[in-house]
């Protein structure tokens, strides 16, 4: 009998679809480089976003729009590897970036394709409702699979007037409700809801038949997504209200980095066991090398 383990099933499209006919809940999380991969995927998550929040939690600007694509294609690339290095069961998707869709259908479909290509994506998602339609209709009908994402979508900050809870009242949870439709009809296998009050996510979920992926949208959808930095409390100075910290990373971060100054500082590391030994040898000292010249032309540059 083989002692080998078997490879794990990835999780594809239809898996998640299953599911959430199945009632059971996905988990996802952003990661944006290798190591973060490895970690989350040994955790076990079903899916991994690779999210254009690297702007805000690995870049440092104050938004995701600087974010552009050939980051997304860079950032997707490390997490694929290191999903990889860990039997590559989850789920990989990569943010399309402000501007790379928006302009036209055509870069639209390009921009997935190469992420694709290059960064080795399963699909791609992008922000907004019923006018990207057409948008997402040509990705799809190009092979790639598109994830929406409607309620909050940091893409457009501007025009909504900071980060605020959407579809608050009924007019506007209406216009979410048929977004969510109007995606799921022009090809999304799942939509994300972002900070939507959990009444509306409930309607929406129950009304769907692909999943929902809810952040900051109550516990009654199919799915949730947290960034990586968030869930680990990496950043001493942002705590959302939707998120979670199930560690308390940045405090452990800075005591070892505070600990590892003091022990150099203290000339207590490196100690014996962190260094490098080998026999006695003799080693002949180098010829001290005059690199002084005089000057052509005699004592002191005078002429021949």
């Amino acid at each position: 009998m083989s002692t080998q383990t078997a490879p794990k099933k990835r999780v594809t499209i239809h898996e998640l679809r299953r599911m959430k006919d199945a009632g059971d809940k996905i988990a996802m999380v952003t990661a944006y480089d290798a190591t973060a991969a490895r970690l989350v995927a040994a955790a076990g998550v079903d899916a991994v976003l690779v999210g254009d929040s690297l702007g805000m939690a690995v870049q440092g600007h104050d938004s995701t729009l600087p974010v552009t694509l050939d980051q997304m294609v860079y950032h997707s690339a490390m997490v694929r590897r290191g999903l990889e290095r860990e039997g590559g069961r989850a789920h990989l998707v990569g943010d399309l970036p402000f501007g790379s869709y928006q302009a036209s259908t055509d870069d639209a479909v390009k921009a997935a394709m190469r992420l694709v290509a290059e960064a080795g994506v399963q699909a791609v998602k992008l922000e907004g409702g019923a006018d990207y339609v057409e948008v997402v209709r040509r990705i799809v009908r190009a092979g790639v699979p598109v994830m929406g994402h409607i309620g909050l979508t940091p893409q457009s900050v501007h025009k909504m007037g900071g980060y605020v809870v959407q579809g608050k009242d009924s007019d506007k949870a209406q216009q979410i409700l048929r977004d969510a439709r109007a995606l799921e009809a022009a090809g999304c296998y799942a939509i994300v809801l972002e900070c939507i009050p959990a009444e509306l996510a409930r309607i929406v979920t129950s009304q769907l038949r692909i999943p929902t992926i809810g952040i900051g949208a109550g516990p009654h959808v199919d799915g949730q997504v947290l960034v990586y930095t968030d869930l680990l409390g990496l950043d001493l100075s942002f705590t959302p209200k939707f998120a979670k910290h199930f560690a308390e990373g940045g405090v452990l971060v800075r005591d070892a980095v505070a600990a590892y100054v003091g022990e150099v500082k203290g000339r207590t590391f490196p100690a014996d066991e962190h260094s490098f030994h080998s026999a006695p040898v003799r080693l002949v000292p180098a010829p001290v090398e005059d690199d002084h010249e005089e000057p052509q032309g005699g004592v002191m540059g005078a002429p021949i």
